[in-house]
């Protein structure tokens, strides 16, 4: 039986685009790779800061054969890549890299703009193109400070279907390629370099795993090599109690469960990408998330068996959202009905977040940018729908909510005077969701957060004490 210790199965550490996002940064990581080198480090990294969004963004003005120039635009974004690659003194070895990238990216927009046609493939191939870059920086710095340094190809390793912009992984196929082209490069004193995002078919066309998806193969690098850990580096000190745009005095929170964690992740916590959770959870894999400018400092560590110990751990909030309400006295006992309601929204591939019943009515929350006017056109055959849009939900996490008695009370005190137009309690009891209007979402969180997890918390010790206790240990 293969040896399953700590000490004999890599680290897997992921930096985000704040992490990387300009040659400091890249110092910064790159001596946090060194100090992990003992541990067998992959590093997953994501592209620079803004660089997807600029990718996108060029992508559609190549469409449109936009009058402003998406080709000097494009060779703006290659030297900035070269400007950083200078200032780490790589960009001579990194040269033929950014010429071929140069043609690649300027080849691809040509003939979108050609065709003036941009699909999800092409959009996929122009997208990668930030992470190919800045692994390829970081792979050049790292060996120049003498570290024995392999760049993988995520194409290669990370296997998905053709849902282009959302692929689906096909986890065997991504174990059993890291075990012939990951592993082999791991090791004490050794690293391996790969992007994050960034997929391919079996047939080899570039695929991405949907925005923010360098989290999620981050986690599936680490259950495919059975890692000893997953660190998700960014610019905050872990999860926070909320989003500190929101409420400043936000806190790190030592210790989450894995369903906490997933379940703000879901409604909106900005650190770790929703799908993340899933391939950790199965494999009993820890997480911490830290930030890579204070590694010495707090963080947040998500692991089986862990809890904040609070009734609610945090708040998460996301919007705007849009609210359907389905009405049809056919509701009432009749087999099916929901069935069907939910057949429209599978077939197309619209995700329900929220549900509330009552006897004749349904109401659902979806994403902003739903067709919820396609989706009523077809509901209305057998339903009536109403349509809420600019409104948000604010969910307060916990795994100890159920077994608080009167905390939604005081919940609902917190809020005061703004309106609660849905209310959700989640399946799996950790979760209670309001949905208010978009502009009172900020009110709201603040409120529940300072009558829930602040100062004026009457649920136990002030979450300062929680963030105290580890600065302690």
């Amino acid at each position: 039986m293969a040896d399953r210790s700590a000490a004999m199965r890599p680290l897997v550490m992921k930096f985000g685009g704040s992490s990387v996002a300009d040659a400091d940064c890249l110092r910064q990581v790159a001596s946090l790779v060194q100090a992990a080198l003992p541990r067998a480090p992959l590093v997953v990294l994501s592209a620079m800061g803004k660089s997807t969004d600029a990718l996108f963004d060029l992508a559609r003005r190549a469409a449109r054969r936009d009058p402003d120039g998406f080709t000097e635009r494009a060779r703006a974004l290659i030297d900035r890549h070269r400007r950083v690659a200078d200032e780490l003194s790589c960009g001579t070895e990194l040269a033929p890299t950014f010429a071929q990238a140069e043609a690649e990216l300027d080849l691809m927009l040509r003939a979108v703009a050609h065709l003036r046609a941009l699909g999800a493939p092409e959009m996929d191939a122009i997208a990668s193109l930030g992470e190919r870059l800045s692994t390829e920086i970081l792979a050049a710095f790292l060996r120049a400070q003498g570290v024995a340094t392999t760049l993988l190809d995520a194409r290669v390793v990370m296997r998905t279907d053709d849902r282009h912009g959302a692929a689906a992984p096909q986890m065997a196929e991504i174990t059993a390629l890291c075990a012939e082209h990951v592993r082999p490069h791991l090791g004490p004193g050794k690293v391996a370099v790969v992007q994050g995002y960034v997929g391919g078919t079996r047939e080899g066309v570039t695929t991405t795993l949907g925005r923010g998806g360098s989290d999620y193969s981050a986690a599936l690098f680490g259950a495919a090599l059975d890692a000893a850990e997953v660190q998700v580096w960014t610019d905050v000190e872990g999860v926070l109690t909320a989003d500190p745009r929101l409420v400043p005095d936000a806190l790190p929170i030592p210790e989450l469960s894995f369903a906490e964690a997933a379940e703000l992740a879901a409604f909106g916590a900005k650190v770790l990408h929703p799908s993340t959770m899933q391939p950790v959870i199965e494999r009993g894999i820890p997480v911490t998330v830290r930030h890579t400018r204070k590694p010495d400092g707090r963080f947040t560590k998500i692991a089986l068996g862990t809890t904040s110990g609070r009734p609610v751990t945090a708040l998460a909030a996301r919007g705007p959202i849009t609210v359907m309400t389905v009405t049809s006295t056919r509701m009432l006992a009749q087999p099916g009905f929901l069935a069907r309601l939910f057949d429209v929204f599978a077939r197309a591939r619209v995700s329900v977040d929220l549900i509330a019943t009552a006897e004749i009515s349904v109401s659902l929350t979806v994403e902003h940018d739903a067709p919820v006017e396609a989706l009523a056109r077809e509901i209305s055959a057998f339903a009536n729908v109403t349509i809420a849009r600019d409104r948000a939900i604010v969910a307060l996490v916990g795994e100890r909510l159920k077994k608080t008695n009167g905390l939604a009370a005081r919940a609902f005190a917190a809020l005061g005077d703004v309106d609660v137009e849905m209310l959700s309690m989640g399946a799996n009891e950790i979760n209670l969701s309001f949905v208010v209007s978009a502009a009172a979402m900020p009110v709201a969180v603040r409120r529940l957060h300072d009558r829930l997890l602040g100062a004026g918390s009457r649920d136990g010790a002030p979450v300062v004490n929680l963030g105290a206790a580890q600065e302690a240990k």
